[in-house]
């Protein structure tokens, strides 16, 4: 479970997140809310890469200003742009860069590479160039890398906006099919419909928490 207590956030002078106190148990939550609104924010905290002005969030109990290298092995992040993300040349290496960050045998890697290539159908271009990749392929490579590392959470940031119909679906299969909770962040309402809880952010605080056929209306609305 991830618990968010008394949250707020800054960066200098500017307020981006106020009290928030929020447990986080469904399988799949949407956080939505206008540009600056402190969702993205919001997602970062979730697993480390940012820690709180004040308050806490804790993982299962890690604390994520204490523990952040426990905690980001349980919340894996997707980035909103996987060039941020690929970080080596070819497919399979860049799939099994942050395995060899964990300190796993050889031959675990390998494992773990081979089943992420096939799982996401990139097995044709292990030895490609990642920077030549489609952004539908870019994104499914960010995914299983991250995948790859086992965490028990996923966190995506707006893992649809650079994409085009088609892969849209693509990466809407994939993120139906993950084993793992997800939290996604997205301004695709269509995207979320499937979801357990829908929060909505506004000025930094949780303004609608309830399920997509009750928020998805009532954010729509809000934005209108």
């Amino acid at each position: 479970m991830i618990e968010i207590r008394q949250v707020g956030h800054a960066f200098g002078e500017r307020v981006v997140l106020r009290d928030l106190t929020l447990d986080l148990t469904e399988r799949r939550i949407a956080v939505v809310g206008g540009n600056g609104s402190g969702k993205s924010t919001f997602a970062r905290l979730l697993n480390g890469l940012l820690v709180p002005s004040r308050g806490h969030v804790r993982v299962d109990g890690l604390d994520t200003r204490r523990d952040g290298k426990a905690v980001r092995r349980k919340v894996g992040f997707v980035f909103q742009n996987p060039d941020n993300q690929i970080v080596l040349p070819g497919v399979a290496e860049d799939l099994a860069f942050g395995l060899r960050n964990l300190g796993l045998p050889k031959d675990e890697i390998a494992r773990r590479v081979d089943e992420a290539l096939h799982r996401y159908d990139l097995q044709a271009l292990a030895d490609h160039p990642a920077h030549l990749l489609s952004g539908g392929q870019k994104q499914l490579l960010a995914i299983a890398g991250v995948l790859a590392m086992a965490p028990d959470i996923i966190v995506l940031d707006e893992p649809t906006t650079l994409l085009d119909l088609r892969n849209k679906r693509r990466i809407a299969q994939a993120i139906d099919a993950l084993p793992q909770r997800a939290i996604l962040v997205s301004h695709d309402l269509a995207f979320l419909e499937g979801v357990d809880r829908v929060l909505v952010f506004d000025e930094g605080r949780v303004v609608i928490d309830d399920s997509p056929s009750v928020a998805l209306p009532a954010y729509e609305a809000m934005m209108s």
